[in-house]
């Protein structure tokens, strides 16, 4: 055996982008640390899907009145994603909501808390049927729609981090972008499974706890939750999820749902979309959806929290008392 060859000691990378940052720890017998990539290949995607950004593709097309050509690499995968879980979902995932999460003021609009005459005048914009895209081009039905990725924009980081590793050799890493990422392989230090941790409901912005342990390979993981974002407005606290349907802040029960699958974009779309769907509703969708294993953390009727645990994942979860 060539002892210079066998690799215990992990290289990290870690930084901002998205408004959060990113970790990640891979081994590589050649040490090559590939930071710089990384952050080129994250500016590109922020270019395709960053709302934030005014220049970025997505910014272009919710300034447009019809549509536009696309030209930037990483803008066709969300719109693919966006319509299959749309569809999927019956509407409970839909990236068109931006102006009602403006309107809410949990994105780059100024927030005016919206009336119900208000909400039913921004809903007629509202609906990923009124989009619709070639590999070159995507057009709008209505001049007001707009998209928002926030919603899969960090699981497809995160995924796009994930292929451009595994492109270059690495098959041990552990990628997490804002909380979501993919587990690839095992952690070549200890020998085992890659370990994530799922905060707790109960925890603060500065009191963060687990409330599970989850071992993981070859699988994305991502967690939707109302954690910390969240404005009062007398006396009433409203998520940032906003229900599609409603117009107003999801009133579900669900506390965080997590999501594990084969790619973290399909994690983070689903984790989205249950958040908004309920813990019942989500509990029948997956099970039809052999693909997805979930952890859904919610409140029963007596207002105690419960969890849900599909077959999959159950074997490979440590929940804290």
């Amino acid at each position: 055996m060539n002892l210079k060859h066998v690799v215990t000691e992990p290289i990290k990378v870690e930084g901002t982008t998205m408004g959060t940052t990113y970790h990640i720890t891979y081994f590589d017998a050649g040490e090559r640390n590939f930071k710089t990539s990384i952050d080129s290949l994250l500016l590109i995607v922020n270019e395709s899907i960053n709302n934030y950004d005014p220049t970025s593709e997505v910014s272009r097309f919710n300034q447009s009145k019809i549509g536009i050509a696309i030209t930037r690499p990483y803008f066709l995968q969300p719109l693919k994603k966006s319509q299959e879980v749309y569809a999927a979902s019956n509407g409970a995932f839909d990236p068109t909501v931006l102006p009602l999460v403006n309107a809410w003021g949990f994105g780059a609009g100024n927030q005016f808390n919206p009336n119900r005459a208000q909400i039913d005048s921004i809903k007629t914009y509202i609906g990923f049927d009124k989009v619709r895209f070639t590999d070159d081009s995507v057009l709008k039905s209505t001049p007001n729609t707009q998209l928002d990725f926030g919603g899969i924009g960090q699981g497809y980081g995160a995924d796009v981090i994930t292929d451009f590793l595994k492109s270059k050799g690495i098959a041990n890493m552990l990628v997490e972008l804002g909380g979501e990422g993919m587990a690839v392989g095992k952690n070549m230090k200890t020998g085992k499974m890659w370990q994530i941790g799922i905060l707790d409901p109960n925890s603060s912005y500065d009191n963060q706890f687990f409330k599970a342990y989850i071992t993981l390979t070859g699988k994305s993981f991502t967690t939707s939750g109302n954690y910390f974002n969240y404005h009062t407005i007398d006396g009433k606290k409203y998520s940032h999820i906003i229900d599609p349907e409603t117009g107003f802040s999801s009133q579900s029960s669900i506390l965080s749902a997590s999501i594990f699958t084969t790619d973290c974009i399909t994690a983070d779309a689903w984790a989205t979309a249950m958040m908004v769907m309920g813990h019942e509703k989500a509990i029948e969708l997956v099970k039809k959806h052999a693909e997805l294993d979930a952890l859904l953390i919610y409140t029963n009727p007596e207002g105690k929290m419960e969890t849900f645990m599909t077959a999959g994942i159950r074997p490979f979860v440590k929940l804290e008392p």
